[in-house]
């Protein structure tokens, strides 16, 4: 569920952000130094022209006039520039932060513990890391420093005001209030307006992400017509709240011009009859309206920008609850391996991925190097759990995991890891090439090593023969390979790693027999001489396994030898044993 945005102005959160932009600060330093200057450059503007009609054009001074055209033409072209350069170095400011931003939550996201992906819809990690991080860029480029410019522009004015008629400021100011008003019901409907329009942003990206993925559900399941229901609500919700934002928006800007335009009448009510009777010059009258443009357009947006720097910091305390999660794996570890002699160790271990509801109770085992250990068991009774924990993926919650005799917390994280492969039975594949989802783009693994390691294991011709053999393009997820495929190339990533420990969770579950006879030839050179563990469905894989560990609701309930658990009498493993035999006998 998406939190709601605060509602008041979190300054903490502000200066977080002006935080990132130190690596910056030059640029930081010429934003805000052509903000200050360019608020009395633009106010001399029509103060130019109030003199140009009093001085020259009244009294016919020809020379004078062209000389102070000069300098406004010359003011002008200067006001150009600087406002070019104040534009570009507040975008670029925004761009060069958000940039740093999106590679710190990249690199915190990459570190984060399954747990918290088991909980948290990639649709909303989307967002955060695209949408979210956008709006972080507004703080710069509509925010902070363009609303400073606008300020010290409009104070500016006001000064310029005061000194070329007193008179006609105070009554030009009388709207003022309503404006003020005006400016802040707009401020307060806007701002809720735009948190709706996040949270649903967000609702959607996950939406999307959640029924592209599983498209094939969707169809297979004739469910298409509910789901494009849902997603109409979902549509017509963000509709609404981008409406609401509209209909705001085009309530304030009338209201805004029509409080211009009563400030530009009284002005020239009182103004013309101060110039009757001398009491203003005709220049100021001349300028006035200038003056009014140029403090009723700045007030006209100052509100919307404000709005902006509100959502850009709504948008940053998401970014940032991302970025402070506690939830990363601790990695304190300083032993850094370069190969594991393979003794795995199981002390009384037991884990919960709630902290409540254990799913592993009390396991004990040992493997000792080079040996293989299958694990079987109904589904839900804790297999993929115990590799998962093996791998730090969780961290447990009673016992020890001891490799060589060390406690795997003692080993640095990614050495760790570096030292295990995982054949999973759902393979991911990358959108690229064959040899790029072999290799994971690790420029330092060589396409000989990874040609000697398909040749190893019986695949390196299955690739040739594919249309332009290891350079054929995966599509996402590998929708364009078969299981028995996508299978075969995880096998050669594994032996490309070169593992000191190799664990294959039901690699041959979701394969045709024939690719199982290929598969099980690649599964006996991967598991040679390695410690293993193969966590398998069909008993006819593991029968050269060292040792069988039989599981039931997160308990190991039988451990021995395939011939030891056969001989049990009404043993779990029989059971299994049996029933698949007879399976096959039918089939």
């Amino acid at each position: 569920m998406e939190k709601k945005g605060k509602s008041t102005f979190d300054y903490q959160i502000l200066l977080r952000i002006l935080r990132l932009a130190k690596p910056y600060k030059k640029v930081f330093a010429i934003a805000s130094i052509l903000a200050i200057v360019l608020a009395p450059v633009a106010s001399l503007r029509p103060y130019l022209i109030n003199r140009m009609v009093d001085d020259y054009i009244i009294e016919f001074d020809l020379n004078g006039l062209l000389l102070m055209t000069g300098i406004l033409f010359g003011l002008l072209i200067l006001e150009v520039f600087m406002r070019y350069g104040f534009l570009y170095s507040t975008n670029l400011l925004g761009q060069s932060v958000i940039k740093d931003i999106r590679t710190t939550i990249f690199k915190h996201i990459i570190s984060l513990k399954l747990r918290y992906f088991d909980r948290t819809p990639i649709g909303t990690l989307t967002t955060r890391t695209i949408n979210d991080i956008e709006s972080i860029n507004t703080v710069f480029s509509q925010g902070v420093i363009t609303i400073v410019a606008d300020v010290l522009g409009l104070i500016a004015v006001l000064i310029v005001m005061f000194f070329s008629s007193w008179q006609l400021t105070v009554i030009c100011l009388t709207t003022m209030p309503l404006m003020i008003l005006a400016t802040y019901v707009f401020k307060e409907k806007v701002k809720a307006a735009f948190q709706k329009v996040r949270n649903q942003i967000a609702r959607m990206n996950a939406f999307l992400q959640e029924r592209i993925s599983g498209m094939q559900i969707v169809q297979i399941f004739n469910s298409q017509e509910r789901e494009l229901e849902k997603f109409k609500k979902i549509n017509r919700d963000y509709t609404q709240a981008n409406l609401d934002s509209i209909l705001y928006y085009a309530i304030f800007f009338p209201v805004v011009d029509i409080i211009a335009a009563a400030s530009l009448g009284l002005m020239v009510w009182w103004g013309a009859r101060g110039v009757i009777a001398e009491e203003i010059t005709f220049g100021a009258l001349v300028a006035f309206p200038i003056y009014l443009n140029m403090l009723f357009r700045p007030l006209r947006f100052i509100a919307d920008k404000f709005n902006t720097l509100q959502m850009g910091l709504v948008a940053a305390d998401r970014v940032f609850r991302v970025i402070d999660s506690s939830e990363q794996i601790e990695n304190q570890g300083s032993i850094k391996p370069q190969k594991l002699e393979g003794k795995i160790e199981f002390k009384n271990v037991s884990f919960a991925y709630d902290n409540i509801n254990y799913v592993l109770e009390d396991i004990n085992f040992i493997i000792n190097p080079g040996e293989t250990l299958a694990i079987v068991g109904s589904t839900g009774s804790g297999k993929t759990t115990i590799i998962n924990i093996l791998n730090r993926f969780y961290e447990i919650h009673k016992g020890e995991i001891l490799i060589d005799g060390i406690d795997i917390k003692s080993y640095e994280l990614n050495a760790l890891r570096e030292r295990n492969s995982i054949v999973l039975q759902d393979v991911f594949l990358f959108a690229g090439s064959i040899l790029e989802n072999i290799t994971l783009r690790d420029e330092t693994i060589s396409p000989d090593k990874v040609f000697h390691s398909a040749k190893l294991i019986g695949a390196h011709e299955f690739i040739e023969r594919m249309p332009n053999g290891y350079q054929f393009a995966v599509n996402e997820r590998g929708s364009n390979l078969s299981m028995g495929q996508r299978q075969i190339i995880s096998f050669i990533r594994a032996l490309v790693f070169d593992p000191d420990i190799l664990i294959l969770d039901e690699a041959t579950s979701s394969v045709d027999t024939e690719t199982e006879a290929i598969i099980q030839y690649a599964i006996e050179k991967l598991i040679d001489k390695r410690t293993s563990i193969i966590i398998a469905h069909r008993l006819s894989t593991i029968r050269h396994a060292n040792y069988i560990a039989v599981m039931s609701k997160g308990r190991i309930v039988e451990y021995g030898t395939h011939e030891s658990l056969l001989s049990i009498d009404d043993g779990h493993y029989r059971k299994l044993y049996e029933m698949q035999f007879m399976e096959a006998s039918i089939d």
